[in-house]
């Protein structure tokens, strides 16, 4: 993939954030989420590339969302890539103006994206110092001693982050039997996964289940940094169990970082939607947008963050239409 497609990518997040934040604290999570995925479309289909989305938001007959099978791109003179989009990581957080929320994407070669089922997925998550040094079928504990050895800490300095979920609380307990700390979060284990990357984020370390299809996209935002995920799909009932049959998905199985991203042309991009540990939220200053961005490329190991400043008289595409 051509470099350059790098900030043709940070122009889909921030399209769809600066859409999405228009929303913020509405109460209305279905509209910012709509308002975020046709901003992407829109974007998307400017880039000369042919692209396919293997992870979205839902089947073909679910559009206006970005659906599973959906070509975007020019579609000719670029190159032929799986993409993996949420356009807004965190609806109820914007409903609710909360934390953390993203527009986010990644895209790989063709092929080289796990398609995963939507359903949940076990996922472990640390940054560079720990990559090779955990495990998902080790304990708890385990896994929070890996990680203090790896970045020289005593237990109770490492900090733990999992999403606030009843299904959660024996991880949660045993994590404050071991001493370490927690950040529960209320939504965004994508935001929350790529933290356990950035030392100013103070987090290092994320376990439970959370959405499978992000387990992909934070996989490429990991492989990027040099840090690691390790997966296990999780399926609630005999439907889902199927699923994974027909798509020839064992569910007993690990899934690694090149299991779920394979190879390292891959880039991963996102946008501040409201305020988070590593990016700041989509600010309106009356004729103008401020964003913040991330765009990284797993073939070189380049991480950007860029601030961008958007004319909304210019953009009025922009604006947000009630």
């Amino acid at each position: 993939m051509e470099r350059s497609l790098s900030m043709e990518l940070v122009r889909v997040t921030e399209a769809a954030a600066i859409a999405s934040a228009r929303w913020m604290g509405r109460g209305l999570k279905n509209e910012a989420d709509e308002a975020a995925t046709t901003a992407m479309r829109n974007v998307f289909n400017s880039i000369p590339m042919q692209g396919v989305v293997v992870i979205g938001e839902g089947e073909m007959d679910e559009a206006p969302m970005l659906y599973i099978g959906e070509e975007l791109g020019l579609g000719s003179g670029g190159p032929s890539v799986d993409i993996a989009v949420d356009p807004l990581e965190g609806t109820s957080i914007v409903a609710s103006g909360g934390w953390n929320a993203l527009a986010v994407l990644a895209i790989a070669d063709r092929g080289n994206l796990l398609n995963a089922p939507d359903m949940y997925m076990d996922k472990l998550a640390v940054g560079p110092e720990s990559r090779g040094k955990v495990d998902i079928n080790a304990s708890v504990t385990d896994n929070l001693l890996a990680v203090a050895r790896a970045k020289n800490k005593d237990i109770e300095d490492v900090v733990a982050t999992i999403l606030n979920r009843p299904r959660h609380q024996k991880i949660i307990d045993e994590i404050r039997r071991s001493g370490a700390r927690i950040k529960l979060i209320d939504d965004g284990d994508v935001a929350a996964a790529l933290n356990t990357a950035f030392d100013e984020t103070g987090v290092d370390i994320l376990f439970g289940l959370g959405g499978a299809p992000e387990g992909v996209i934070a996989a490429v935002g990991l492989k990027c940094l040099g840090g690691e995920i390790q997966g296990k799909l999780v399926p609630q009932n005999d439907q889902e169990l199927q699923r994974c049959i027909r798509m020839g998905l064992d569910v007993n199985r690990v899934f690694l970082m090149d299991d779920l991203v394979k190879g390292d042309d891959a880039i991963f991009a996102a946008t501040g939607v409201t305020d988070g540990e590593l990016l700041r939220g989509v600010q309106f200053k009356g004729t103008y947008a401020e964003s913040h961005s991330l765009v990284m490329r797993a073939k070189s190991g380049t991480v950007r963050f860029i601030e961008g400043r958007h004319s909304l008289k210019k953009k009025p595409h922009l604006m947000m239409e009630d």
